[in-house]
Order: structure tokens, then C-alpha cells, then sequence
């Protein structure tokens, strides 16, 4: 399958095209959470935090890969595509309690905080946003779920790209 690119007058290619999908998918998952966070005022908790992470690399090496056209960075592109489903997974298995979180989110969030810092007026906390609490669901899965499934076919977008020649 071969688009024209008409701004430069080469052609588009099939790989060109897996690249743009696969990037533009991890686009589109930072900007619907930001989206999530902004426009519906759902905090992100910690976990939620690293997610975005490795899509903004995926943003970052797809612009890399069409421009070097390196099957090495369609492969890093996976990568960070897998290490999103990865952290994603484990946010899921986090909220849905099948095993413990990080203490900074989902233990007690006041661990490491003494008696006098809480009744010093001075010292504002600022309320923790739970990692083991599901904020939005929709069909029985959460936004880390989601997160998980998207990911994992932006995986497979990445690797299609990185067997086609460049």
C-alpha cells in the first residue's frame, strides 16, 4: 500500500503509515488523559503517572523513525509501547486488589508524615490520590485497562513497522 505524500511528492509507506498509527495511538492516549484530567477533573494517582511516560517517548521516537528510518527505533517504539501495558497491568491488578500497590498510593498515605507535621497549620498536604481505587470505568475496565489493550496493539503496530523495510 503506497499513499503520496503530497507536501513532498514521495510516497507514503505501508511502514511510514504503521509508524504514524502507532505514534498517533500513543498521542491520542496522552491527550484523552490529559483530556480525563483537565476537562473531567480526575487526579491522576502515581501509577496513572508513569503510564503517560512511555507514550511520550512513542511520540518522540516515531517522529525520530520517520524522519532516520530505523528499524531500531521501530523496535524501541514497541518497547516503550510494551512498557505502558506493562505498568498498566500492574495498575489493573493494583485497583482490583489481586496484589499490593506502591505505599506512595495505595497504603497508608500518611506513613512517614509525624503527629506535629499534621497539626501545624503551616504544612499543607496535599490529598493522595489512591492507586487501588478505579476512578473511571466503563464496561467493568478501567482507564488502566484500557491503557493495557491500546498499548499492547501499538505493540504490534511498532513491530509491523520494524519488519518492513525502511
Amino acid at each position: 500500500m503506497v499513499a503520496q505524500n503530497r507536501s513532498k511528492g514521495r510516497p507514503m509507506t505501508e511502514r511510514s503509515l504503521l509508524i504514524l498509527l502507532a505514534a498517533g495511538g500513543s498521542l491520542a492516549a496522552l491527550l484523552g488523559a490529559f483530556a480525563f484530567q483537565y476537562l473531567g477533573g480526575l487526579a491522576p494517582c502515581h501509577l496513572c503517572l508513569l503510564q503517560r511516560w512511555p507514550h511520550a517517548a512513542a511520540i518522540l521516537i516515531g517522529v525520530l523513525a520517520l524522519t532516520i528510518r530505523s528499524r531500531l527505533l521501530c523496535w524501541l517504539g514497541a518497547l516503550a509501547a510494551l512498557a505502558t501495558a506493562g505498568i498498566g497491568a500492574y495498575h489493573t491488578g493494583v485497583e482490583r486488589g489481586w496484589w499490593p500497590g506502591p505505599e506512595t498510593c495505595s497504603g497508608n498515605s500518611l506513613a512517614g508524615i509525624s503527629a506535629q507535621d499534621l497539626l501545624d497549620p503551616t504544612k499543607i498536604i496535599a490529598p493522595v490520590v489512591r492507586c487501588d481505587q478505579v476512578a473511571w470505568e466503563m464496561f467493568g475496565l478501567s482507564m488502566a485497562s484500557y491503557n493495557v489493550i491500546l498499548s499492547l496493539v501499538l505493540m504490534l503496530l511498532w513491530i509491523a513497522a520494524a519488519r518492513r523495510q525502511p
